[in-house]
């Protein structure tokens, strides 16, 4: 009968689908931010790439606490995010739209991270690597005020703007509705119009 694992094992598992995932967003990020039409949206992605760079070196100080080689294992659902993310993005969407769908994608990927690394915050602080611990939480947490900051964007306006092109005020429709009134029309201006 084979050995059965521990969650040592599935801990360092875990270490190394993480380290890929951070290595796969360090190549996906700038794609996301050159796309990026809002100059607020753009920064906040390009800050998050210089987070990410400092993520795996983190991660490599975690593997050498453990007296592990810092090695991935592909990422799936990662990959799978940043594929959608990458489909997205040669839609062919107005600005804010684009812009709102970059941060739900962007928001997917930081909802996957943090649910990672808070499993291996507990994990690790469960075991006694109180050192990996603090690591991962500093990460954590990063993770977390990234996700903060583009809700903070997408409910700032960039969400406002995509569903006023989405569906235009009733003013905006008033206008495009009405005829202008001159030669060959049969409409009267309206009273609010009309010479006093």
């Amino acid at each position: 009968m084979a050995e059965m694992g521990t969650l040592h094992e599935a801990f360092v598992d875990e270490l190394r689908d993480t380290y890929d995932a951070e290595k796969q967003l360090t190549k996906a990020l700038p794609k996301m931010a050159k796309a990026a039409n809002s100059p607020e949206l753009r920064g906040a992605i390009e800050s998050h790439l210089e987070e990410t760079r400092h993520q795996v070196e983190r991660l490599e100080q975690v593997f050498e606490s453990l007296d592990e080689k810092a090695r991935g294992k592909h990422c799936d659902g990662i990959a799978g995010i940043i594929q959608e993310a990458q489909a997205m993005m040669q839609e062919n969407f107005d600005e804010a739209t684009a812009d709102a769908c970059l941060i739900a994608a962007a928001q997917r990927a930081e909802h996957y991270e943090m649910a990672a690394y808070g499993t291996l915050v507990s994990w690790a602080r469960a075991m006694g690597h109180d050192d990996a611990a603090d690591l991962l939480q500093e990460t954590l947490d990063e993770e977390t005020a990234a996700d903060e900051k583009l809700s903070t964007l997408a409910e700032g306006g960039i969400n406002e703007q995509a569903a006023e092109s989405a569906h235009p005020s009733e003013d905006e429709e008033e206008e495009e509705e009405e005829e202008p009134v001159g030669a060959g029309s049969s409409k009267r201006p309206s009273s609010s119009s009309r010479r006093r």
